[in-house]
């Protein structure tokens, strides 16, 4: 007995009236007109511009919650059999939306307030002011040239960590224990590492380096100058991820061929010239990869700072997310802060953007 082609995977078109379009795509507007009026009722309302709305934005929710429904049943009501796999992603894409869409919103709307949490009005609508506070703002300007100097080191990181993973890639005696050994600060916290490197061995009167330097005859000054205490920010910071660039790199270095290694020595090529003209070019990929993602991270650099530093001395030591927390932790201002954050938000996405077009470029240029 034979059977043409695989029947238990085919997919036959379904029959589909207008009329059944007709009620799937009505379903879906109704459903949506219903979501953005309650929602800017809701709007008009907190902003005092309506007195029709509700106490909270709970009964909106139900509506976009509506919506959604409607929209995943319409796919297979307009769609048929093509529709269901429309649902295998729809429902996460609207998940998507709701968590990620429906607060960015809330944040540009807080943006545009003053809310502060020690007064009792609640937000209010103050326009530009908040932007113009912040071109005005030079302690934000200066977090923001600090940000140049913690992305910069990554470059210094990268340089050691590859060192790192060449040499755990080598055969040298105890290897697997130095790669146990050289993860141990990734399995730390930040918060951690903070606390025991900057509040407990580099404390100035007790910490055990501060009385050591004090034996040899110098006064330790750890955190005492702008240029030290950054240095200090930046090498608990490289300290605690070194080893997760590391990895990423040792991961890259055992899957290259060997067969083209072990031709560059039989050519006679040094050590050097192996890891310049063939080792290097190979672990382009991996490098750009491990790059970027330690960028992204050092972008987000704030808990050892607010542990150790607070930002001082006179903000030397601040980043962006470490300002915009004290903004909101020392002040309560969320309207300002939220601002700060918006816009903070908007430069890493134009400056990843363009650093991923730049070394698009770099690597698909000819050899």
């Amino acid at each position: 007995m034979s059977t043409e082609g695989d029947l238990l995977h085919t997919v036959t078109a379904d029959t589909i009236t207008d009329t059944r379009r007709r009620v799937g795509r009505a379903m879906v507007w109704g459903a949506g007109m219903l979501f953005c009026v309650m929602a800017a009722m809701q709007f008009m309302y907190d902003t005092d511009r309506s007195i029709v709305g509700f106490e909270t934005w709970r009964p909106v929710l139900f509506a976009y919650l509506l919506w959604a429904t409607a929209l995943c049943a319409a796919q297979v009501i307009v769609n048929g059999e093509k529709g269901k796999r429309t649902l295998f992603v729809l429902p996460a894409a609207l998940f998507v939306i709701s968590l990620v869409v429906f607060p960015l919103l809330f944040a540009l709307y807080v943006s545009f307030t003053d809310w502060n949490l020690a007064s009792l009005n609640g937000p209010q609508p103050n326009g530009w002011d908040n932007m113009r506070q912040m071109w005005g703002d030079a302690f934000y300007w200066n977090a923001l040239k600090n940000m140049v100097y913690y992305v910069a080191a990554v470059s210094v990181e990268y340089v050691i960590a590859f060192g790192l993973a060449l040499l755990l890639n080598a055969q040298i005696r105890a290897r697997k224990f130095f790669r146990v050994v050289f993860l141990l600060p990734l399995m730390l916290s930040p918060v951690a590492v903070s606390w025991m490197v900057g509040k407990s061995m580099l404390e100035v009167r007790f910490g055990p380096v501060s009385r050591l330097v004090r034996e040899l005859g110098f006064e330790p000054s750890f955190f005492g100058t702008p240029e030290m205490a950054r240095f200090m920010i930046m090498a608990m910071d490289a300290w605690t991820f070194i080893p997760f660039m590391m990895i990423m790199l040792l991961a890259g270095l055992q899957a290259l061929p060997r067969e083209v290694i072990e031709a560059s020595k039989v050519d006679g090529a040094t050590g050097w010239q192996s890891f310049k003209e063939v080792i290097f070019p190979l672990m382009l990929p991996v490098s750009v990869t491990a790059i970027v993602i330690r960028i992204i991270f050092k972008l987000k650099l704030a808990d050892i700072i607010i542990n150790v530093t607070s930002g001082g001395p006179g903000g030397a030591t601040d980043s962006v997310t470490s300002f915009i927390f004290r903004e909101y932790r020392d002040r309560s201002n969320v309207g300002y802060g939220t601002l700060l954050a918006m816009v903070y938000l908007v430069l890493i996405v134009l400056f990843i953007t363009a650093l991923l077009k730049l070394v698009s470029r770099w690597m698909e240029r000819p050899a």
